[in-house]
């Protein structure tokens, strides 16, 4: 049987790109039901969230049918999507407002280390050769653009991303708690901010590209600081 070559360039993109955007979900998933049973909170523990199955943290709507319906949408130029949230129980946090922010910086942290240690797995798959060679080095360099691209999302100050639990924690009352109240609002605004003014600038004949600005430029001098200590610069 011979396979149409548009359909092998399909399987041979997704199977780069799957397992490592798994591996970064799943892990930044668990890391933070990780630090909350480590601060006092079980409740992610309990509920088998503390684990490397990805399909105990995949959200139908927010991981699967969002990202299609987006990618659709904007002709493969976009896409956003969300896995299912740890549950944390503040009340159970030795020290609530400092342990919160611990919880949320821990799913970010574990995409750093994810891709600090694929770029130092890089240097390994050099000792291989022919189609394992490309096939793994392909993998890590998703892996690595991936997880960065994950960590610094997660790291804009607006709840409910981790970035904006970990604002809430260190900004002085005044002006935490009118953040906090944003969490609902919050997945609305970025979705309006990053797809809807874009486009909508783009109609009118301007290039608005808010996603460069807050996510690319700081994944790329990550990735300098990243191959610079693994011994790639």
């Amino acid at each position: 049987m011979v396979v149409p070559i548009e359909v092998a360039r399909f399987v041979l993109t997704a199977s780069v790109w799957v397992l490592p955007a798994l591996m970064a979900i799943t892990l930044h998933e668990a890391a933070h039901g990780w630090a909350a049973w480590r601060l006092g909170d079980d409740t992610a523990y309990r509920m088998g969230r503390v684990t490397f199955n990805p399909l105990r943290h995949i959200d139908p709507f927010s991981t699967i049918l969002l990202p299609a319906i987006l990618l659709i949408a904007s002709g493969g130029s976009f896409m956003f999507g969300a896995a299912k949230p740890v549950p944390v129980d503040v009340e159970q946090l030795k020290n609530p407002r400092r342990d919160v922010m611990l919880v949320a910086f821990a799913g970010p942290a574990s995409n750093l280390l994810q891709a600090m240690v694929a770029a130092l797995a890089l240097h390994g798959v050099l000792l291989l050769d022919g189609n394992l060679r490309n096939w793994l080095g392909l993998n890590l360099e998703n892996a690595i653009t991936l997880n960065l691209m994950l960590a610094v999302f997660n790291m804009i100050p607006l709840p409910p991303l981790d970035g904006g639990r970990v604002a809430v924690g260190l900004l002085p009352d005044r002006l935490a708690l009118p953040l906090a109240r944003l969490e609902r609002l919050g997945i609305p605004i970025l979705l309006t901010v990053l797809f809807v003014i874009p486009w909508l600038a783009g109609k009118a004949g301007f290039i608005v590209d808010p996603f460069a600005w807050l996510v690319h430029g700081p994944v790329h001098v990550l990735k300098y600081v990243i191959f610079f200590v693994t011994g790639w610069i």
